[in-house]
């Protein structure tokens, strides 16, 4: 037991030592916990969203024309103090040609510099009043949106909604419109909206799982390939140490590396950015050492394949960007097309992260549980009985 404990300490040092290592393994983790919690962690929030809107009110009538266009300047005043309006508005400076206002601002659209153009048209509220007593048809508001920037699509969406609040709002005040007759909608919620879901508290327990699937990807591997190629396992075997041995002084050491990179990313994240997610929950435990033991097996896979160091490099390279970003964990993947959902159903990252989420109460689960620990399981079977029929622990003389 104490050769066990030696390798596992001199796993863990040699790992710590290295640069590489250190930063990859431990601070990248950190790094990037910070940077997608600071740039999305408020998304959606309200009083963060907002979009720059360019408006022109051609129409030089008073009437219609001016409620509409004080609905938008209203919509571009702070909600509350210390927070983002919902737009930016620009309108035609006075004495500005309106053509050329237009102009430049239907570029800027196109270019991605303004989330939308809204255009109120000459006759607009002469219209809008014909239309209101039935003697012609209902006024348009022109809105120009690009269908190639999701911001302005976002936008257009939301001046449509604007717009129709506001024509329900005038029928109503012209006596037009009556809320019994209108359709009714029944909406049935799945799933609990009570609490919403911080960012934070969503990316947590990927960014840990991310960790841990790099450091078996490349350390386990890495570790075994260039201990070999370099001929130190060789001198290991002429002690009385069994293979055995070796193996579980390396898993522990692997392990402790696992709850290193656990304690300061979990830390990071309550202290760092308020995370409330709580990884003692039992079912949340099984997840992590599930997690662990999967990725150590997957590393000694990954060393089966590969005759040398740096083939097996080369291979940990190839699988490990698809398997980090078709499994979920740092956005949702509900939407990707089905070939890729095809290789998202065959990644036991996307499993052990859908049944982490679900254990701690950060997401719904959409596959069967049983399922988020069976593919798991699977994978480790699979990986050891590879490795332990492929895998050489020495080199040829």
């Amino acid at each position: 037991m104490r050769a066990v404990l030696q390798l596992a300490r001199c796993a863990l040092v040699t790992a710590l030592r290295q640069k590489e290592t250190l930063f990859w393994f431990v601070v990248f983790p950190l790094l990037l916990l910070s940077v997608l919690t600071l740039v999305f962690g408020h998304l959606g929030e309200e009083g963060t969203m907002n979009f720059p809107v360019a408006l022109a009110n051609l129409d030089r009538e008073e009437g219609f024309a001016s409620v509409v266009e004080e609905v938008f300047v209203s919509l571009s005043a702070p909600p509350r103090v210390g927070e983002e309006p919902l737009l930016t508005l620009r309108q035609p400076t006075s004495g500005e040609d309106a053509e050329r206002f237009l102009a430049r601002e239907k570029e800027a659209v196109r270019l991605g510099d303004v989330a939308a153009l809204i255009v109120i048209p000459p006759g607009f509220s002469s219209a809008a009043l014909a239309a209101l007593v039935g003697s012609g048809p209902p006024a348009q508001v022109e809105v120009y949106s690009s269908e190639a920037n999701a911001a302005s699509t976002m936008a257009a969406d939301v001046v449509e909604q604007v717009l129709a609040r506001l024509n329900r709002e005038l029928l109503t005040r012209a006596g037009l419109y009556e809320p019994e007759a209108a359709t009714p909608v029944r909406t049935e919620w799945i799933g609990d909206s009570s609490a919403p879901v911080a960012y934070v508290d969503f990316l947590l327990p990927g960014i840990v799982l991310m960790a841990f699937f790099v450091g078996g990807l490349f350390s386990v591997s890495g570790t075994i390939l260039f201990s070999r190629d370099l001929k130190i396992l060789r001198r290991y075997w002429v002690t009385p140490l069994r293979v055995l041995q070796y193996l579980a002084g390396f898993a522990l050491g692997y392990l402790a590396m696992c709850g290193l990179q656990f304690t300061l990313v979990v830390l990071l994240g309550r202290v760092g950015f308020g995370a409330t997610v709580a990884f003692t929950r039992p079912l949340a435990v099984g997840y992590l050492v599930l997690a662990a033991v999967t990725f150590l097996a997957f590393g000694f896979f990954v060393a089966s394949l590969a005759n040398t160091a740096q083939a097996g490099m080369a291979i940990a390279n190839i699988i490990n960007m698809p398997i980090l970003f078709l499994s979920g964990l740092f956005f949702p993947v509900a939407d990707l097309p089905l070939f890729l959902r095809v290789l998202l159903y065959l990644n036991p990252l996307s499993y052990l992260a859908e049944g982490l989420r679900f254990s701690l109460g950060a997401g719904q689960a959409t596959l069967p549980l049983p399922l988020t620990f069976l593919v798991p399981l699977g994978w480790t079977g699979l990986s050891a009985a590879v490795a332990v029929r492929r895998l050489r622990w020495d080199v040829a003389r």
